[in-house]
């Protein structure tokens, strides 16, 4: 199973450096083309059309890091009242429902996407992108993040079977105050990189 984690982080680290690069350049883009509408008086055209790409795809690649590290939302006003046992149960079921909503993104993600690459869909743009290309890319992210995701969920739900509610905790659960405060420490700092 940590081979699996391992490769899952690996994984994560692509799609998010692909993502953020994506995200970044998009940024750059418009940059770029409102400095050249301020003093040139010209548009790059299509900018907001493929910064949105960049944006929608650069998510999908980067959600698998956030969810391997345990960065998204969660509200946990009550969890953290409930026994450890319960607080693992919850966090099994949680990823397991995280699981099955995107699992369903994915699949009429691919829908949309085979069906644009059937019909040779064309953005309406002066760019006239092949929408199934951007789309594709959107997909692919959403099926890395599925694969990292129920690798977890493997892991998650050995950790329960065994008994182990902190190993859970540490794939599935919410980040502790502890864990949040290590993080912001600078390294070196007493409880940093805890």
């Amino acid at each position: 199973m940590h081979l699996a984690l391992r490769l899952a982080e690996r994984a994560s680290l692509v799609g998010v450096w692909f993502g953020g690069t994506l995200v970044i350049a998009a940024a750059a883009l418009i940059g770029v083309d409102v400095a050249m509408r301020k003093f040139l008086n010209l548009s790059i055209g299509g900018a907001d059309e493929l910064s949105g790409y960049a944006l929608a795809i650069g998510t999908t690649w980067s959600l698998g890091f956030t969810l391997l590290h345990r960065a998204h939302i969660r509200i946990d006003s009550l969890y953290v009242k409930f026994p450890e046992p319960l607080r693992a149960l919850l966090d099994v079921a949680g990823l397991a429902g995280f699981i099955a909503i995107f699992g369903l993104i994915a699949w009429y993600g691919w829908g949309m996407a085979a069906d644009s690459a059937s019909m040779d869909a064309r953005s309406l743009s002066r760019l006239s992108t092949p929408l199934a290309i951007p789309q594709f890319l959107w997909f692919a992210g959403l099926v890395m993040f599925l694969c990292i995701a129920a690798t977890l969920l493997a892991n998650a739900v050995w950790s329960l079977a065994r008994g182990d509610f902190a190993g859970v905790q540490r794939i599935a659960g919410s980040r502790s105050i502890k864990e949040e405060i290590a993080d912001e420490l600078p390294v070196g700092q007493p409880g940093a990189g805890a």
